[in-house]
C-alpha cells in the first residue's frame, strides 16, 4: 500500500511539472534562469524609429540591461573609422564605450549600400571605409561570401543562442549590421538596436582618451578580421 501511495505522488509531481512545462511553452510566461524577460521590441519615433533603435532599451536604459548572460553586447564602431563624421557632430575615433561592449565593425561584415554613401555625401560626411569585407552585396541586396570561413567568422561574433545587442556612434551602423544578421538567418526578434555611443546617458562608460591626447584602445575588447589569413570563397 505504501509503495503505491509513493508511485502515485511521483507520477503526480510529474504530471504536475508537465503541465507547467507545457504551460510556459503555450504562454511563453515562464522564466527558468531567473532573469528578468526583456521588453519586447518596439521602434522609437521618428528618425531613431527609421533607424529601428528600441524605444525601450536604448541610450538612456541601457544600463538597466547590462551584464546579462543571455545578452551578446556588441558595439560595432571602428576603433579609428575613415568617414568624416565630425562633419556631422559625431567621432571618427572610439572615445570611449559601454561597459561589457565587444567591438566588431560593421564595415569590416560587408560594403556600404549605395544609397547610404549617397545619403552620407548629401550630409557632408565622406571616406566610408572601402577595403576588404566578411561580405559584399550583390544587385538584389543579398549578401555573399568573400571567404570560405566568412559565415563562420559572423556565427562566432555574433552567438545566434543569445539575445545580441547593437550599438554604434548613432545607431546607423547598428541598424545595417541587424538588418545583415536576420537576411542571413538570424532572428530577428532577438536582436536590439539600442542606439548610439553619442547620445549614451548611463554611467558604465569606460573612456579610452589618455592625458597625453592618445588613445588607450588597450582597453577595448576588439575583434580584429585578419582577411590575409581567411580563404577566397
Amino acid at each position: 500500500m505504501k509503495n503505491n501511495k509513493a508511485l502515485i505522488a511521483i507520477i503526480a509531481v510529474l504530471v504536475l511539472a508537465l503541465g507547467v512545462s507545457i504551460f510556459c511553452l503555450a504562454n511563453k510566461k515562464c522564466n527558468t534562469s531567473g532573469l528578468e524577460p526583456l521588453p519586447k521590441q518596439e521602434k522609437s519615433e521618428g528618425l531613431r524609429g527609421v533607424y529601428d533603435i528600441d524605444k525601450n532599451i536604448n541610450e538612456k536604459t541601457i544600463d538597466n540591461y547590462l551584464g546579462r548572460p543571455d545578452v551578446a553586447y556588441r558595439d560595432v564602431r571602428m576603433l579609428e573609422d575613415t568617414a568624416t563624421w565630425e562633419n556631422k557632430g559625431g567621432e571618427r575615433d572610439l572615445t570611449g564605450f559601454v561597459e561589457g561592449f565587444e567591438v566588431i565593425p560593421y564595415a569590416f561584415l560587408t560594403e556600404f549600400p549605395q544609397e547610404y554613401i549617397d545619403q552620407k555625401a548629401s550630409e557632408n560626411v565622406s571616406g566610408l571605409y572601402t577595403g576588404k569585407t566578411l561580405f559584399r552585396l550583390d544587385k538584389d541586396g543579398n549578401y555573399i561570401a568573400n571567404y570560405k570561413e566568412s559565415m563562420e567568422v559572423l556565427e562566432y561574433l555574433f552567438p545566434k543562442d543569445k539575445y545580441i545587442f547593437l550599438m554604434c556612434g548613432a545607431g546607423g551602423y547598428a541598424n545595417f549590421t541587424k538588418q545583415m544578421l536576420v537576411k542571413l538567418g538570424w532572428d530577428k526578434e532577438k536582436i536590439y538596436n539600442v542606439g548610439g555611443y553619442w547620445n549614451y546617458e548611463g554611467n558604465r562608460r569606460i573612456s579610452t582618451v589618455n592625458k597625453n591626447g592618445g588613445y588607450d584602445f588597450w582597453k577595448v575588447n576588439y575583434h580584429n578580421i585578419e582577411f590575409d589569413r581567411l580563404h577566397e570563397a
